[in-house]
């Protein structure tokens, strides 16, 4: 059984610029980590340490560098939102390309590899700092159906990312079918209570989680994402509608033929 956590999100990091090694910046304001702490990482300090800042006055030529499949695009009076899969495989509005807190004339692009990147902080930090933790980088995404953002992990190493519950029973003996809790999301949906979005504190702690906190790195974040077959929302709406449209004539056409 779970017991009460407890999530904090310290002061003191500095500026993070291209080039910085985020352990040595973060290791001083991570003092206290005991094992078991699950430290939370916002991608962008991650994705500036490793030089994905990059120069675009086009925000949307970026966005299109970014991507791989386009989801769905809505127009509205502020300009375009295109929601898209993008290299990593998350589906998101713009790519995940960013252009706030960024310099002008340039914009902010993902890691290239969230969970290597998630994998590399946990191993400098557990060295400098002698603990067994875990370590999840997060984004900020919608969700189909779901008013506003919420924060995402799309990379993790030495969490559970994924509780799969099947085969378990409820507490009135029912037989689960079909339960796997995304748990590296909630645990980063937790931290950005305390993170914030504009505190300058991106980084937090998760305190009380050390059942799911593993030896070994894992999986990563990737397990989490859902594509291929199992995405039975691969399109918007009206991208589908006109899909099935153009497919329905096309059949029509090859019929006559």
């Amino acid at each position: 059984m779970t017991g009460p956590f407890t999530v904090w999100a310290p002061d003191g990091l500095p500026e993070v610029n291209p080039g910085d090694d985020l352990v040595a910046l973060t290791a001083p304001v991570l003092a206290g980590l005991q094992d078991g702490d699950i430290v939370v990482i916002t991608s962008k300090i991650v994705s500036k340490s490793e030089g994905r800042v990059v120069a675009a006055h086009d925000r949307e030529q970026a966005i299109t560098d970014e991507t791989v499949r386009v989801v769905a695009t809505r127009e509205h009076p502020g300009g375009t939102t295109r929601i898209v899969e993008n290299r990593l495989g998350l589906v998101m509005a713009a790519a995940g390309v960013d252009a706030s807190n960024t310099p002008d004339g340039t914009v902010l692009l993902l890691p290239l590899d969230p969970d290597a990147s998630a994998r590399t902080i946990r191993a400098g930090l557990q060295r400098r700092l002698g603990v067994r933790i875990g370590v999840v980088v997060t984004d900020t995404a919608g969700r189909p159906w779901r008013q506003g953002v919420t924060d995402l992990a799309i990379g993790a190493a030495g969490v559970v990312v994924l509780d799969d519950l099947r085969g378990e029973r409820d507490t009135h003996g029912r037989l689960l079918t079909a339960t796997v809790t995304a748990v590296a999301d909630e645990i980063a949906a937790a931290a950005e209570l305390v993170k914030g979005k504009s505190d300058g504190r991106p980084i937090a702690v998760v305190r009380g989680l050390g059942h799911l906190v593993t030896d070994e790195d894992g999986p990563g974040a990737r397990a989490v994402v859902r594509l291929g077959p199992d995405d039975m929302f691969a399109q918007g709406s009206a991208e589908a509608y006109a899909q099935g449209w153009a497919d329905a004539q096309a059949a029509v056409a090859d019929g006559q033929g």
